[in-house]
């Protein structure tokens, strides 16, 4: 019974979703309604969960001195001073506990919360982009090289669009007609081509999501049950 009735309660809340998408009438209406404010409040526990988790695994690796346990401390105190400085003094537009912090609003410019977001947080997720690129370009370096048709066309549309977006891809086909201008080449292999290809991994995507779901909702599968 205790893995049935999560099971039970799991195919009832998804049936009645269901129901609602093609019944948007009452009473599914209201409960689907009601069933996504109680998806929101757990929800909200799922991220207190997850705080206390991320505790707990940084100082559990700061205790054994694990490999870089450093950085652990690094998490730990800037998770911490962004939780206090948002509950005590809020962000651009809420008030926190404290009130707005005026005091520190007078040092620094602005509330402390969006001080750090602004000119730490923001600067670190633009470095970590910057650093992600070359990942990116080593990638494709990879998946680029002409070994079987399929690569080959992959090569010659990435070196068409990449073109096509510079001056220099403008300059090449100037004195060709304009159906060969690599500018207008490159916005049809983005807009036919390139949508195409996105679209069918949507839908796969799509799919893929839709038997998941159904797995789910049978009971066929249980590993967020915490079983196998």
């Amino acid at each position: 019974m205790k893995n049935k009735l999560p099971l039970i309660i799991t195919f009832i809340a998804a049936l009645l979703m269901i129901l609602a998408e093609f019944i948007p009438h009452r009473p599914f209406e209201k409960l689907s309604g009601e069933l996504e404010i109680w998806f929101l409040i757990i929800a909200g526990f799922a991220i207190v969960l997850g705080q206390m988790s991320l505790f707990k695994m940084n100082f559990t690796k700061i205790i054994r001195k694990s490999s870089n346990w450093q950085y652990h401390i690094v998490t730990i105190v800037s998770f911490s001073l962004m939780f206090i400085f948002g509950i005590l003094f809020g962000t651009q537009r809420q008030a926190g506990l404290a009130g707005n912090g005026d005091f520190l609003i007078n040092i620094i410019g602005e509330k402390p919360f969006d001080y750090l977001f602004n000119n730490f947080y923001q600067h670190l997720m633009a470095a970590m982009f910057s650093l992600l690129a070359f990942f990116i370009a080593s990638a494709a370096y990879r998946a680029f090289v002409a070994r079987s048709l399929e690569s080959t066309l992959l090569l010659s549309a990435a070196i068409i669009v990449m073109l096509g977006n510079t001056s220099i891809g403008t300059a090449i086909t100037s004195g060709l007609p304009s159906y060969l201008h690599l500018p207008n080449i490159s916005a049809f292999i983005m807009d036919y081509p390139n949508t195409a290809g996105q679209r069918a991994i949507m839908i796969g995507a799509g799919l893929g999501i839709i038997g998941s779901s159904l797995r789910i909702i049978l009971g066929l599968e249980r590993s967020w049950l915490g079983g196998k």
